[in-house]
């Protein structure tokens, strides 16, 4: 698995003050315009994060996985603008705003760790508009960047089935988009692992840099 930029977070210590959650696959985590009340840590599966537009259309925002934090956008007890969908079996850790205080006077950098994630949640919303106008390709490449951006190596712990399974793009568009990146030296692809080799290629596939 990918290492998280803060890195010197124990959270198998941390977990000791969540509550564990298994959510199969398919199963609603949480929904959008419900009241939040905490966080999740992913432990174990992949989670589809997505939001529906005005005339009532899903449109996916991102891809969560283990070692990510979910839902952090509503620790104001506001209610959630995005729903979070487990794509696989999922095992999460839940901590509620209460639990949070007691964490990071326990894990003090956990509080950097959680402004990052919603400085770049929110950057993935307003992004969400560029992203519609996107070909296939496009959409790929911002949402693989997305996940990578969070870590510091550049593996992708997705199989072809799991894009799939989130992008809502066909099995055949994903396989010609990824044999093609292949061809093109920018990524290589081992079982259920995408390792970008080349993450500037990858940005310009998308037309602009994503930040």
């Amino acid at each position: 698995m990918a290492i998280l930029f803060d890195s010197d977070i124990d959270w198998e210590t941390c977990l000791q003050f969540g509550t564990r959650q298994f959510f199969k696959e398919k199963k609603c985590i949480y929904q959008q315009g419900t009241m939040g009340e905490g966080f999740y840590y992913i432990q174990k599966g992949l989670v589809k994060v997505t939001t529906k537009t005005t005339n009532g259309k899903e449109r996916l925002l991102n891809i969560a996985i283990p070692g990510q934090l979910l839902g952090i956008q509503a620790m104001d007890r506001k209610p959630h603008f995005t729903t979070a969908t487990a794509v696989n079996d999922t095992v999460l850790y839940y901590f509620d705003c209460d639990h949070f205080q007691k964490l990071i006077t326990y894990q003090p950098s956990l509080l950097h760790m959680v402004i990052k994630t919603v400085i770049h949640k929110m950057h993935i919303l307003a992004d969400k508009i560029y992203l519609d106008t996107l070909t296939p390709e496009q959409q790929l490449s911002v949402i693989l960047m997305n996940i990578c951006y969070e870590f510091k190596n550049y593996e992708v712990p997705l199989s072809q089935q799991d894009l799939t399974k989130c992008t809502g793009l066909t099995r055949i568009t994903i396989y010609k988009i990824l044999k093609q990146w292949k061809e093109d030296d920018i990524i290589e692809v081992h079982g259920k692992k995408i390792i970008i080799k080349n993450p500037d290629e990858l940005k310009k596939i998308q037309g602009r840099v994503i930040s």
